[in-house]
């Protein structure tokens, strides 16, 4: 089956256009170089040959979406449990498929006023001629997903590309081999391949997908390899969407409710073990709050992760070599410096890391040079509010800031005074679930936006269009340049 709801009209004649002229027929997942190539090749043609201009398309592609999650979302969820060896199906529900369900009823719900061509102002200089901005498919968008939610962060680009009319290549990660296969095969079965391909393979195939031409790629990850992807992208001069991550840091303001900062703090710090581009990296508190933070984590692990080793709302890491990076950080630092929220420690071969804050550590030292993805929660020191913006700024411009207090003056300072892809007051995370807030990266942190009207316009060619009126004085200024001529220069130069 390749659809769950039936064919537009437009689709119907791909399909049949193909059976005529004999072509080959196109897999919806490649799995070697040469497969790849091929199907880029077939998606490229069809996008400049049928270009998916109509909203029937658009939305037949995102219900096939939808029912597709619908179907497979417990499969979905055991494939990525198998991976981690361990990863909360709740967690599961509440990260990946939620915000993907939502986010597809946004696009459904506003698509089409989107794609409209809409009227732009125009100075009185040109009138009665008027200007628009046609929104129009790029083409083929590939999209390389990481492996710590690869369900959320292969549908949430792959939303905004079919709302803008794109056929999609996605490149699963390596890391998650189970769900990738899951969700290849999934899509096989609610898409055509004349839509969305999925590519399998290890960092070679990777490495190729992102030298494809493609009309955009959108890639989340780490900075590192993002810099690779920008280099593959750059001969073909593709545009990049990177979404990379860094130290999202966390202000806290002395007036600040410390048991509330805990345990948002702590929700974000635990989700999938840590494991979030956006999760808090590190906190800076006035240093006689230390003591007392340190005690509520403490009391909320036990509160919301008691016995912690056969809970079954708390994630593993993801493989053996994330792993022993993360206890490479634990092991550089001194014993003073690590403090155990928990009685149980690390255990390589189940891969549980169980949280720790780590007090004061040198701002030279790994576990601050580089964005921890796992449990650990370094506490640092400010004396005045400026030293906190300035040790902010000192570093690489984060993915996320978040804020927390209720001074309205040392919010407004925080913010106005920092360069963050995003920011949250009084709360962590949550803006990635906003529709309506581009989401995205500034710096080191990424570059590019999406999500909501935000990626369909960043996956879209917003297209400027003049149209001049059949009554326009443009001709009293062709040549030659005469007295009429000069008076009007010389009043518009003024």
């Amino acid at each position: 089956m390749t659809d769950n709801n039936q064919n537009t009209s437009e689709q119907t004649a791909i399909d049949t256009s193909l059976v005529t002229q004999g072509a080959p027929k196109m897999l919806s997942t490649a799995n070697t170089i040469d497969e790849m190539h091929a199907q880029f090749a077939h998606l490229q043609a069809l996008s400049r040959t049928k270009p998916i201009n109509d909203w029937a398309t658009r939305e037949t592609q995102l219900d096939n979406l939808e029912i597709m999650l619908s179907d497979n979302q417990v499969s979905f969820a055991k494939a990525i449990n198998a991976d981690f060896g361990y990863r909360s199906e709740s967690e599961t529900q509440f990260a990946e498929l939620f915000p993907s369900f939502t986010g597809i009823s946004h696009a459904k719900k506003h698509g089409k006023k989107w794609m409209k061509t809409q009227r732009a102002s125009i100075s009185a200089l040109y009138m009665p001629a008027h200007n628009e901005i046609q929104p129009q498919p790029l083409g083929v968008v590939g999209i390389m997903v990481p492996w710590n939610y690869p369900l959320f962060l292969a549908v949430g680009p792959l939303i905004d590309a079919l709302t803008a009319g794109n056929r999609v290549m996605i490149k699963m990660s390596e890391a998650a081999p189970q769900f990738a296969q899951a969700f290849a095969d999934a899509v096989a079965r609610y898409f055509s391949p004349d839509m969305v391909c999925v590519v399998l393979g290890e960092v070679d195939i990777a490495a190729a997908f992102s030298s494809l031409p493609f009309d955009h790629l959108l890639y989340t990850g780490s900075t590192a390899v993002g810099k690779k992807v920008m280099a593959a992208a750059a001969p073909n001069l593709t545009p990049v969407t990177l979404e990379l991550g860094g130290k999202s840091p966390v202000v806290v303001l002395d007036d600040a409710n410390l048991e509330s900062v805990v345990n948002r703090v702590m929700m974000g710090k635990t989700l999938n073990a840590g494991q979030t581009c956006i999760a808090p990296d590190y906190v800076l508190i006035q240093r006689q709050y230390h003591e007392q933070f340190i005690s509520l984590a403490k009391a909320w692990m036990e509160k919301h992760y008691p016995n912690i080793e056969n809970n079954p709302d708390y994630s593993r890491i993801i493989n053996g070599d994330q792993f022993k990076r993360v206890k490479g950080y634990l092991d550089s630092l001194s014993g003073n410096e690590i403090r155990p929220l928990t009685a149980v420690e690390a255990n390589i071969e189940t891969r549980l890391m169980p949280p720790v804050i780590v007090s004061e550590p040198a701002p030279d030292s790994a576990v601050m040079q580089n964005e921890i993805f796992a449990p650990i929660l370094p506490l640092m020191h400010y004396e005045t509010l400026d030293d906190a913006i300035a040790f902010v700024n000192a570093r690489p411009r984060p993915l996320a800031l978040y804020i927390f207090g209720e001074n309205y003056g040392g919010i407004e300072k925080v913010r106005n005074n920092t360069v963050s892809g995003g920011l949250c007051i009084n709360e962590v995370l949550i803006h990635v679930a906003q529709h309506d807030l581009p989401f995205g990266g500034v710096g080191e942190s990424g570059t590019g936006v999406y999500h909501g009207k935000a990626g369909f316009e960043r996956l879209s060619h917003m297209k400027p269009v003049f149209i001049q009126s059949k009554l326009n004085g443009l001709n009293l200024l062709l040549p030659p340049y005469g007295g009429l001529f000069k008076k009007a220069m010389a009043l518009f130069l003024k």
